[in-house]
């Protein structure tokens, strides 16, 4: 049985590949401090043979007994709201912790993936997004944190892969959804879908021109998986080419909730990116990928998961959103 070691464990997208990897007949360790991360992602595994749980902070020394496969590095917060509010800890999963890994993996002699994102494009001068496109980031705005951590960590994974042949994979995710997200996230999809269930009207930063491409969390997985058993070992866009303006997708949103919600207007923050759209021709040529869920198809199962959620717990929710 090959052993696979999953950073993130407990957060939205890590918890997803966890439930992949065990469904393929993997053993799994899941790693998350739960900082962002939610057990209740993972609870339903905790009664398998082939998962184990540990609680610990990647940016701390990293030891795992016997042998390892494979990591997938997954461990960072990932929303604005969450690294506005621990940059530091951000900026260290991104650097300490990659490079805590990165040995792990050498030491192990596993194949390594870096989950790295579409952010490193910063607020685009060319559309869509190529791999091959630098980005234009701003290195010491609020958003920094995140997209330089980021970067760092694709440069130093490519670092490893360079000079000790260590087995690696960068994948850029771009805008995903699905179950399991946070609703006090402060990203679009569930800060929509909270404020219509709340009854609220929805918030657009900015004129909602601005776009974002979204890519259902089943068709991002799949996509993490082909790149991990792949031969390719230089950034690959896996996201959602569909674009759609934030005004557009908030009317989807009140029709797809039956809801008669107003639309208001607040002011742009910081370094918001003005357009997301992946390029995913390397992903369609080399992985035989391409997203199968349509927009409407994913944001109905993400409705459905939400509407589970109790009263209580959406009116913790905090509906502000930087995305």
């Amino acid at each position: 049985m090959k052993k696979i070691l999953i950073t993130g464990a407990a957060g939205f997208l890590g918890s997803h590949l966890c439930d992949r990897f065990v469904k393929e007949g993997f053993y799994v360790i899941g790693m998350d401090n739960l900082i962002t991360g939610d057990l209740r992602n993972i609870e339903h595994l905790f009664k398998l043979k082939n998962f184990e749980f540990y609680n610990h902070d990647v940016s701390k020394f990293v030891h795992v007994p016997g042998k390892l496969d494979y990591i997938l590095h997954f461990a960072s917060p990932a929303s604005p709201i969450d690294y506005l509010k621990i940059p530091i800890q951000t900026l260290k999963v991104g650097s300490l912790g990659t490079h805590n890994l990165l040995g792990l993996a050498k030491e192990k002699k596993a194949r390594i993936l870096i989950a790295s994102t579409s952010e490193v494009y910063g607020d685009p001068l060319v559309h869509p997004q190529s791999e091959e496109y630098y980005g234009n980031v701003n290195t010491i705005g609020p958003r920094g944190v995140y997209d330089e951590a980021k970067r760092f960590q694709e440069s130093i994974t490519m670092a490893y892969h360079t000079y000790h042949g260590l087995e690696t994979r960068i994948v850029r995710i771009f805008n995903t959804y699905g179950p399991r997200m946070r609703l006090n996230d402060g990203r679009v999809v569930p800060a929509f879908i909270g404020q219509s269930l709340r009854g609220e009207d929805l918030t657009i930063f900015g004129d909602g021109l601005q776009t974002r491409s979204f890519c259902y969390v089943d068709d991002q997985v799949e996509g993490i998986y082909r790149l991990l058993f792949s031969d390719y070992v230089y950034p690959i866009n896996i996201g959602n080419p569909d674009e759609i303006t934030i005004k557009d997708f908030a009317e989807e949103i009140i029709n797809l909730t039956e809801t008669d919600q107003k639309v208001i207007y607040k002011p742009l923050p910081t370094d918001d990116p003005l357009q997301r759209q992946p390029d995913i021709t390397k992903a369609k040529e080399i992985l035989g990928w391409e997203p199968k869920v349509d927009r409407y198809e994913g944001m109905k199962l993400t409705l459905d998961y939400f509407k589970r959620f109790s009263q209580e717990e959406l009116q913790k929710s905090e509906h502000r959103d930087f995305s």
